[in-house]
């Protein structure tokens, strides 16, 4: 591969992705590398939510649940979101966080398999899933154990004792991918039923739940789908398991009635069970034009796209930035890794955070790794060729070691 930038134009010009960029408002000259972390504001975002505002809640007020079937956004948006992940209709709602939807969907998962007493996670699982496995520990009957372990141990942690076996599809620091496929055939094999998180990976490539035989999946809505800062998560359950599975946050949109305002609890038939209060109208509006877009685009272009983005980038790091302290903390196999390349290096956050002051924007993980997210609807090569030359600039001036660049932000 050639590192002249007049290829990556090249590449630019024959990208059949390239008119996706016109969707997003993008500052002027910003590169982006931050798309896994929050995504990019989709140009039809703020004239959808001003419909909203103005005509549905200002005008139909109270009456646009029924009239604009606001009742109806988590089923429907939920149902575009089921066509990403390779779930089917009424497979897949729209509601609550990802750490809201994981304890539901934990909770249930134990509860089919009540006679076991473990969870198995890994260690390098993004560590707010680990926290809400250990608040389940906490104050479950039935879980006594939570097996947490390195990624190499989990097939033998994987036995006859074990409820669930719940991970994150992607490796939020390295960008290291899971056979989703083989590790649940190997949890079905003892009978254990697995849970996986795809906030690092729906919208960023295919996902095949059904072909794969899920029974469980989570993921967030603000990152490769769009939704904006907050946006509503969403969760799988597969329909073999949804009449006999019950959600523990039983609110009243789970209900199977909720506008009777029964005294006493009775599940909703199907997905719709596994809502609990009411759903945020505004954010479930932003997600579904976000979810929308990706919907009209061949996730199989994109993956295609995202790992050419990936490859060019390493190259060019090592072709032209070698001696100045980087490493790679991401797996170089592109078909190994997500949407994104990690790269370490002692100084990480303060060259960061004079890459930002550049414009080019990617993010920090403690300890030592440098974050660049790789979101092919409106990331050109030529971002990614300029991005490398402004880090080998930053590195070779060390610029990063002044002052402003070592004070600490609380988001990283």
């Amino acid at each position: 591969m050639t590192l002249d930038r007049s290829e990556f134009e090249l590449w630019d010009r024959d990208d059949s992705l390239r008119s996706f960029r016109d969707e997003f408002e993008l500052p002027e000259g910003v590169i982006y590398l931050d798309g896994n972390s929050l995504g990019a504001l989709p140009a039809r975002t703020p004239i959808r939510l001003r419909e909203l505002i103005d005509a549905e809640w200002g005008e139909g007020l109270v009456r646009s649940w029924n009239s604009h079937g606001w009742i109806h956004y988590p089923r429907r948006v939920g149902d575009l979101i089921a066509k990403l992940v390779g779930a089917e209709p009424g497979e897949v709602v729209a509601a609550d966080s990802t750490s809201i939807n994981l304890f539901k969907l934990v909770t249930a998962a134990c509860r089919l398999n009540r006679d076991r007493p473990a969870i198995v996670s890994e260690r390098q699982n993004f560590p707010t899933d680990l926290y809400i496995l250990q608040g389940i520990l906490d104050f479950s009957e039935t879980v006594r154990e939570l097996r947490v372990v390195d990624r190499s141990e989990l097939p033998d942690a994987i036995d006859d004792d074990v409820a669930a076996l719940v991970l994150t599809q992607v490796d939020f620091r390295t960008g290291a991918m899971h056979d989703m496929r083989d590790l649940t055939a190997r949890a079905h094999e003892k009978g254990v039923l697995t849970i996986w998180d795809l906030s690092h990976s729906a919208g960023a490539f295919p996902i095949h739940l059904g072909d794969d035989g899920i029974d469980f999946a989570v993921g967030c809505g603000y990152k490769y789908l769009n939704g904006g800062p907050g946006a509503p998560a969403f969760l799988f359950v597969a329909r073999r398991h949804q009449e006999a599975s019950r959600n523990a946050l039983s609110g009243w949109m789970g209900h199977e009635t909720p506008f009777s305002f029964d005294v006493d609890y009775r599940p909703a038939s199907g997905i719709e069970r596994y809502l609990c209060g009411t759903p945020t109208i505004l954010g479930m509006a932003a997600l579904e034009v976000g979810v929308e877009m990706l919907t009209r685009a061949d996730l199989v272009e994109v993956r295609s796209k995202s790992r050419r983005l990936g490859d060019a980038l390493l190259e060019l790091v090592d072709a032209g930035l070698s001696g100045l302290g980087l490493g790679t903390a991401c797996p170089l196999d592109s078909s190994q890794r997500g949407s994104q390349v990690s790269l370490r290096h002692e100084a990480g956050y303060s060259i960061v955070q004079a890459l930002i002051a550049r414009g080019v924007i990617g993010d920090f993980r403690a300890p030592d790794i440098l974050r660049f997210g790789l979101t092919p609807f409106y990331l050109r090569y030529v971002d990614i060729f300029d991005a490398v030359e402004i880090l080998k600039e930053v590195l070779e001036t060390e610029v990063f070691r002044r002052p402003e660049f070592q004070k600490r932000m609380l988001v990283t």
